[in-house]
């Protein structure tokens, strides 16, 4: 069976100074359900939600990204995976919500990616009005590289999971189609013998009757 993290899994952090947010989950989204997350944004702060329906269905789930003032900021539907980024014109609870309404009968694995604010320099980078030294240059820009290679790990992570999902569904089918196979074989086989035991059995003719 599929392994995936079927508990309800939050990663939060939240750094001081310049007030920075990313709130990274994975989700159970059940059919004919709408899970909903809120989030305080303050004005004129930029954000960026992410994405990505792992399993369950046709991989799709319908997206709203709502304000305050109840102003729908992005809206899809059925939609497998997408980025969108937005700046707050108003302070206040900002809500995400991901449907499967349309859905009967399968339930969704979700993963979401939510970042707000820009992001927290390094501490003592930047401190200081003097030209960055060569050493605080090069900690910069490993702290950069690592972000992209944590980034570029869980899209790898998400499209690892998706596949393997797909392959034990695959796997699933192919063996309930063989155990089918199977069985009508054995009941095509036992009717011919019985056919061919009709053949060859002793009947008594009309000339043996006489």
């Amino acid at each position: 069976m599929f392994i995936a993290p079927i508990v309800v899994t939050i990663l939060v952090t939240l750094i001081s100074g310049i007030f920075s947010k990313s709130v990274e989950l994975t989700f159970e989204l059940p059919d004919s359900a709408v899970e909903c997350f809120y989030q305080d944004i303050e004005k004129n702060t930029s954000a960026s939600l992410e994405y990505q329906v792992i399993t369950g269905g046709q991989y799709d789930v319908d997206v709203k990204v709502e304000g305050p003032n109840k102003q729908i900021i992005y809206q899809q539907q059925k939609m497998q995976y997408d980025s969108h980024q937005f700046t707050a014109q108003y302070t206040g609870v900002y809500k995400v919500c991901f449907s499967n309404e349309f859905s009967t009968f399968s339930h969704k694995l979700v993963y979401m990616e939510l970042n707000v604010g820009p992001e927290q320099p390094l501490p003592g980078v930047g401190d200081h009005a003097t030209v960055l030294t060569q050493l605080e240059t090069s900690a910069e820009e490993i702290h950069s590289a690592l972000n992209r290679i944590i980034d570029h790990q869980t899209h790898h992570r998400l499209r690892e999971a998706q596949s393997r999902k797909r392959a034990e569904d695959l796997n699933e089918r192919v063996f309930w189609w063989s155990m089918g196979e199977t069985l009508a074989i054995v009941c095509v086989t036992f009717v011919q013998v019985m056919v061919l035991k009709n053949f060859f059995s002793d009947r008594p003719t009309l000339y043996n009757r006489m």
